[in-house]
C-alpha cells in the first residue's frame, strides 16, 4: 500500500510554491494503467487551463484533500455554467466531471486535490483545450485567471 500522509501532502506543497508552474503531480500509476490516480498540489495564482476529456471520453473525479479549490464548468463558447467552491470541510468535497466538459480549477489557498480518471494516458488524446481560454504559459493567461478570481469573489457563498 502507499500511503497519503500529513507529510507527503506537505512536501507536494512546498514543491508547488517552488514550481515555476506553482504545481507538482505526484502519480501513483503508470501512464498505461486503466485508472489514473493522482495529487496535484497547486499554490494560488496557477492557472489550469480549461480542458475536457473527449476522444476517448473520459470521466474525472476530483476531490480536495487539503486547501480550498473553485471548480468551474463552461459550455463551448466559454460561459461559466457552474462554479463550485470545493474543500475537505466544506459543503462541497469534490466533483465527478462527466467527460466531454470543459472544466477546471482554482486554488483560493494553497491545496491538494485527488484526481482520479479513466486511463490508459496518452498525452495526445488525454485532454483537449478550451478554444476560448489562454494556454498556460501565453501572455494572456494572466488576465484570465484574473477575471476567474475576481468570478469567485463576487459569487462565492
Amino acid at each position: 500500500m502507499r500511503l497519503i500522509t500529513q507529510q507527503l501532502l506537505d512536501d507536494l506543497l512546498a514543491k508547488a510554491a517552488a514550481d515555476p508552474r506553482g504545481r507538482v503531480v505526484y502519480r501513483f500509476h503508470e501512464h498505461e494503467d486503466p485508472v489514473q490516480r493522482m495529487l496535484n498540489a497547486i499554490s494560488v495564482g496557477s492557472y489550469v487551463t480549461p480542458h475536457k476529456h473527449e476522444n476517448p471520453d473520459k470521466v474525472e473525479l476530483i476531490a480536495p484533500l487539503v486547501g480550498k479549490a473553485a471548480m468551474f464548468q463552461y459550455d463551448n463558447n466559454g460561459e461559466i455554467t457552474e462554479m463550485h467552491i470545493m474543500s475537505p470541510d466544506g459543503e462541497t468535497r469534490g466533483v465527478d466531471i462527466p467527460p466531454k466538459t470543459y472544466h477546471n480549477f482554482v486554488a483560493m489557498t494553497p491545496c491538494v486535490v485527488l484526481e482520479i480518471i479513466q486511463g490508459p494516458y496518452h498525452a495526445e488524446t488525454h485532454k483537449q483545450f478550451a478554444p476560448f481560454a489562454p494556454l498556460e504559459g501565453s501572455a494572456e493567461c494572466g488576465d484570465y485567471l484574473a477575471k476567474l478570481e475576481a468570478y469567485i469573489r463576487e459569487n462565492a457563498e
